[in-house]
Order: C-alpha cells, then sequence, then structure tokens
C-alpha cells in the first residue's frame, strides 16, 4: 500500500515526581521504562521467561507470559484458560514473522514500536490476529495521519477487510472531501464496482463546486472498461445533479455524448434536465410552490464562512451569519457572544474555535478577546492582549494568532502581540516600523503580511513582512495606493489587497504583491467601492462582504476568480454591516447546524424573492413616471419613456471611519 513514510509513532517520555522515568501508554496509564527495560533485557537473555514463542519461519521467542498478557487478549486467553490439561509454556503461533514479532514484543515490553509504510499493514494484520490493541491503534492512527488522494480508496478497502470501521469512515470522508483529487489522480477509483461508486457519486457530502467533476470521474470510470461498464451510464447519471450543470457544458458534453446517445433508458433523465434548466427562466409564471428536484439539490458544503460583529445600523451587532456555499445562501445564527457586540475586531480560527479579538463597542476599546467553539457552540472567555486593539489586523500562523496594530482610545498603534492558545498566553513581539490602524494582514510562506492602514494623519499605501523566525518586520515595496479600512488576504501565492479609503473616497480597486519579484500588479476593480469590509477565501475564490462605500453600509456580497479574473455578485447577506469579521471552518463534524435546512425549498424560494423583485419593480416605475408627469405637467396620455433602472440604498448610518 502506498502510504507516506512518516515519523515513528513513539510515545513522549515523561518523569514523574521522584525523578523515575516513565513512558505514557496509549491508554494513558504509566508504567516505570526503567523496570520495563530490565524485564526487556531479561527476554533477550532468557532470564526469569515461563514460555517460548515458536514460529513457522524458525524463529524462537523466550518470553514472560504476564507481560504479553497484560496487552493482548488473545494471550491472555492462551496462558490463563483452564481448558488445557496443563499450563501453555510452548507454543507455535502459525502465520507471524520473526521481524513482526519482534516489533510486537518490543511494544508489549515498553510501549514503543516504529511503524512506517514498509510495515503498517502486515503490522496492523498481526496486531488484529493476536488481539493487540494498542499497536491497532497505532497503526490505524498511522494510516490515518497519512491518507492522500492516491491511496484513500486503498486504505478504505483494507479498513473494511479488517473491520476497522473508524478508519473506514476516515478514509471514506477524506475521499469525499478531497473528491476532485481523489477523481483525478486516485487509480484505485476506476475498479471499484458500481455498488460502491453510485452512492459515492450520490452522496450529499460529495466535496465538488461543479458537478462537472463527477460526470468526468463517471467518463473515466467507464472508460477503463467501456465493454462492460457502459450500460452503467444510466444509473450513475442518475445520482449526478445535472440540473447544477451550466447548461452549455451539458448541452455539449453530456446530452449528446455517445454513452448517452446509444442507451434510450437515459432520454428521461435528458428530458427531465432540460425541462428543469430552461423552465428555470419561467419559474415566476407557474402556479403554486415549485420544488427544488433532485437533479437540482446542493450538496453539502465541506468550508462554512462565518460573519461576525460588526456596525449596523447606527450601532455595533453581535449578529453572526453562516454562508452556504452550495446552496448560495446566508443562515444567521443564533448562539451570539452573551457579553455583547463588537466592531472592528478581528477573528482568528484554530481548529473549531473561532477567536474574537478586540473591537469596539460604541464605548469602549477593548483588549479582551472571546472564544467561540464552533462543535459546542460556547462562549468563553480567554486571556486578554497586552494593549486595547480597535481597527486590529489579525493573523494565524503555525496555530499562533498574532494581532498588530489598532486604535487604543488614544493613539494608533504599531506594537504586535501573539496568543498561544496551549498556554492561554499574549506575549509581545517586534513592533511593526509604522504604526497602523484600520490596516489588514495575511498569512503567505510562513510569514505575516501586513498593508495599509491610518497612522493618525495620513491614509497609508506601505506595506511590510514580518518573519517569526527572526521576529523582524521589514518594509516591502509600497502599493500604488492609499488604502486604509482595507482587505487583504494570500490567493494563489500572492497577497491581495481589496477596497479601502484614499483619503477622498472609497475604493473599488484591488492589487496584488508576488514576493518572489517584490512587486504590485493590478487586479480588475470590484463593482462596488467599499472600505471596513470582510475578506475570505472559500471555494477558491475571495469573497468581499459588507462594508460602507461613502454612503451607507451595505449587505452586498461578490466574489472573484482569478481562473476567469472577474468578480461576480453572490447572494447579500441578511443585514447591512461594516466593521465585520469573517472566518472559514472547514470540515465541521456538525455542519449540518450552519446549512439551509430546506434544500428542497431552494427553488421556491427563489421564486418568492423574484416574485417580489417583480413588483418593488413595477411599484417603482410607476411611481417614477407619476412623478414625471407631475414635474412636466403633461397629459398622461403622452407615452412616457421607461425610467432608468436605479437601485434602492439602505438604511444609511454614519459608520465611523477611523
Amino acid at each position: 500500500m502506498d502510504v507516506e513514510a512518516s515519523t515513528s509513532n513513539r510515545k513522549t517520555e515523561k518523569c514523574n515526581a521522584n525523578n523515575q522515568c516513565l513512558i505514557a501508554e496509549s491508554g494513558g496509564r504509566c508504567m516505570s521504562t526503567q523496570a520495563m527495560q530490565s524485564l526487556y533485557d531479561f527476554r533477550q537473555n532468557n532470564l526469569l521467561c515461563d514460555a517460548v514463542l515458536r514460529l513457522e519461519d524458525g524463529g524462537v521467542f523466550p518470553i514472560h507470559r504476564a507481560i504479553l498478557s497484560a496487552c493482548s487478549t488473545y494471550f491472555r486467553a492462551l496462558f490463563t484458560t483452564t481448558l488445557h490439561c496443563r499450563e501453555k509454556t510452548d507454543v507455535l503461533l502459525p502465520g507471524v514473522t520473526s521481524p513482526m514479532m519482534n516489533l510486537l514484543l518490543e511494544y508489549a515490553y515498553l510501549r514503543s514500536i516504529d511503524v512506517n509504510r514498509e510495515n503498517v499493514c502486515e503490522l496492523l494484520i498481526m496486531a488484529d490476529y493476536l488481539s493487540i490493541l494498542g499497536v491497532l491503534e497505532l497503526c490505524c492512527d498511522y494510516l490515518r495521519d497519512n491518507l492522500a488522494p492516491e491511496n484513500c480508496i486503498e486504505v478504505m478497502g483494507f479498513a473494511r477487510q479488517r473491520f476497522c470501521k473508524k478508519l473506514e469512515n476516515d478514509a471514506y470522508r477524506f475521499i469525499v472531501g478531497h473528491f476532485v483529487e481523489v477523481s483525478q489522480r486516485n487509480e484505485e477509483i476506476l475498479h471499484l464496482p458500481i455498488e460502491e461508486l453510485k452512492p459515492l457519486v450520490g452522496a450529499d457530502e460529495l466535496n465538488v463546486k461543479s458537478e462537472q467533476t463527477v460526470w468526468e470521474l463517471v467518463l473515466r470510470w467507464i472508460n477503463h472498461d467501456p465493454d462492460s461498464r457502459k450500460d452503467y451510464i444510466v444509473d450513475l447519471m442518475k445520482n449526478i445533479r445535472l440540473g447544477l450543470l451550466d447548461t452549455q457544458f451539458f448541452l455539449e458534453n453530456v446530452k449528446d455524448h455517445p454513452y448517452v446517445v446509444g442507451n434510450d433508458a437515459c432520454r428521461p433523465i435528458i428530458i427531465e434536465t432540460l425541462k428543469f434548466l430552461y423552465d428555470l427562466e419561467m419559474i415566476t409564471q407557474k402556479d403554486g410552490e415549485v420544488p427544488t428536484p433532485e437533479i437540482a439539490r446542493p450538496r453539502v458544503p465541506h468550508e462554512i464562512l462565518f460573519a461576525i460583529g460588526g456596525w449596523s445600523g447606527g450601532s455595533p451587532t453581535n449578529y453572526i451569519e453562516t454562508y452556504d456555499t452550495r446552496a448560495d445562501r446566508w443562515i444567521p445564527i443564533k448562539e451570539t457572544d452573551p457579553t455583547g457586540p463588537r466592531a472592528y475586531h478581528g477573528l482568528a480560527v484554530i481548529g473549531f474555535d473561532i477567536y474574537v479579538i478586540g473591537g469596539f463597542d460604541g464605548v469602549d476599546y477593548f483588549n479582551s478577546c472571546r472564544c467561540f467553539n464552533a462543535v459546542t457552540k460556547e462562549w468563553r472567555e480567554v486571556a486578554p492582549m497586552n494593549a486595547r486593539r480597535c481597527y486590529v489586523s489579525v493573523a494565524v500562523l503555525n496555530n499562533l494568532v498574532y494581532a498588530m496594530g489598532g486604535y487604543d482610545g488614544y493613539h494608533r498603534q504599531k506594537t504586535a502581540e501573539r496568543y498561544n492558545y496551549k498556554t492561554n498566553q499574549w506575549s509581545l513581539i517586534a513592533p511593526m516600523n509604522v504604526q497602523r490602524s484600520d490596516a489588514s494582514a495575511t498569512t503567505l510562506n510562513d510569514k505575516i503580511y501586513i498593508t495599509g492602514g491610518f497612522d493618525g494623519h495620513d491614509c497609508l499605501n506601505t506595506a511590510e513582512v514580518y518573519d517569526p523566525n527572526t521576529n523582524q518586520w521589514t518594509m516591502i515595496t509600497a502599493m500604488r495606493s492609499r488604502r486604509s479600512g482595507v482587505s487583504c488576504i494570500s490567493y494563489h501565492g500572492c497577497v491581495y489587497v481589496i477596497g479601502g479609503f484614499n483619503g477622498v473616497s472609497r475604493m473599488c480597486s484591488g492589487e496584488k504583491y508576488k514576493p518572489s519579484t517584490n512587486s504590485w500588479s493590478h487586479i480588475p476593480d470590484m463593482y462596488n467601492p467599499r472600505s471596513n469590509f470582510a475578506i475570505e477565501v472559500i471555494d477558491d475564490m475571495i469573497f468581499a462582504l459588507g462594508g460602507f462605500n461613502s454612503v451607507t453600509t451595505t449587505y452586498q456580497v461578490e466574489c472573484y476568480d482569478e481562473k476567469t479574473n472577474e468578480w461576480y455578485e453572490a447572494t447579500d447577506m441578511n443585514i447591512c454591516r461594516s466593521a465585520l469579521s469573517a472566518c472559514v471552518i472547514m470540515g465541521l463534524p456538525n455542519v449540518y447546524d450552519y446549512i439551509h435546512k430546506h434544500r428542497e425549498r431552494l427553488m421556491e424560494e427563489k421564486r418568492q424573492k423574484l416574485l417580489a423583485h417583480e413588483v418593488r419593480r413595477a411599484q417603482h416605475q410607476q411611481q417614477e413616471q407619476g412623478q414625471v408627469r407631475q414635474n412636466l405637467q403633461i397629459s398622461p396620455m403622452i407615452p412616457i419613456p421607461p425610467p432608468f433602472p436605479r437601485t434602492n440604498e439602505n438604511d444609511s448610518n454614519n459608520n465611523r471611519q477611523r
């Protein structure tokens, strides 16, 4: 089995209060390594041994029965059963090799074993056979830790054969979570029987941004043995969400594919999909509720975008909502911070914990930090920072949280500090070269980049980089534009800097920094100017959320895709807000708590939204025409040209822009 090499799974040695060395066993118990080393030496020299294990390859191993019985139910039953007429002291073990026995005995005596890719499968089989559960667990951990797109199918099959249910489930979750890479790089997937492939491609949890990936895998599987597999195209097409395919792709690559055209049983599926794709344009003309058909029901996302806090309606808020990328819906979350709202704060994610750092509640500038666990949904207080930081810049590097700059109510800061969640402690690091509040930071190539901001007098175009190995900040080439209230994020090997306030107006422009050339280059403008907005990468696209556009706070969301080098409009958030912060969590075990609950009603929701939009548009046109007639004092019999479309502004709020 192709399993990546890793360091041996040796347990960490510790010392007790009497300075006697201990080694931790997998179950959390401890034993004296000095005593066990002595027993191990006795065994090697056949001292005080009370039994012998004989192997088919000629190996002979003197052992202590009590030691083996302590770690193996197999040996415990063998040496303690009353069914034998006399004690078993000379045992033949069929199917076990001497190298494996040496490793197992080392574990039995010393709780130490070297698990690697060459021995892990045989070792797991032997540990299962001899019921040495500690070794079995270590082997499963090794395989789990070294899952890769190339080996995950084989690991899942191997785990199923050995009845390692947890490892099998973990391998399956890896497959659906990394399905794009697995479908392209794994050869074992081509050998799956139809009974296993069909539920896999139909799984709600399949992590695919486009159903084109699933279609291409199905073709790859059939092409591996077309004569015996091409008739399975019908069963597999029923499990693909054909209604979510791009219409042009469906017409050119699916509808007229030889496997489809040559199978009459595919015709009803094609007709259903065509009907859905073309009826979508006439959805508002339908009577009664429109259900979402199975062919268009979105799958479950593996990444959840959280948007927390901000400034809304003239005051700060603790509102939380999550974005379901597959359903393209925002979902309000009721578990808000009970201590109250905050804006101009930072967010950091470690595991399933979201750290809310610093900020402002309209009165106080915070050095406090709160933590929300997305699994337990509980809030807790963690250690406060050394300084109050509103308009703070936050980044995470190697599971350490960095907080930089900000405003304490009196001064713009250039100090920076980092938080270690293991010790629950903040410690100061080297200060930046420049005072910065309302800047933005991100991590790239094991370094932290911070861009723009406000120094108390000017909006800044400078940027600098922090190297944690040297604890040093270094200025890099300045940006092309001054940007305060800016957002930056690492994306495809570059630092992308977007929007902000240049001292005159809010901006929709953006630029990206390439570290290898120490240079900035232009990227396409956003549709909407904005400052003090949130930014995140999800589904391999940059999302810009909310912000202030010089007139009002906004709930508008747009996303940038480097592949097309274009911005696209996305579904608006539920409330208007600026000074919010966002983060992404992957692999939540309770992901269903944060996604759209009624996926079967998505089409009806869209229909109702379109109908409401048409009603508002008709009312707006009537008002415009009435106003024009009144102003021009003309006869209503004279035709009036239709007005230019206008967008309704959100409720304005005098958001604090620092």
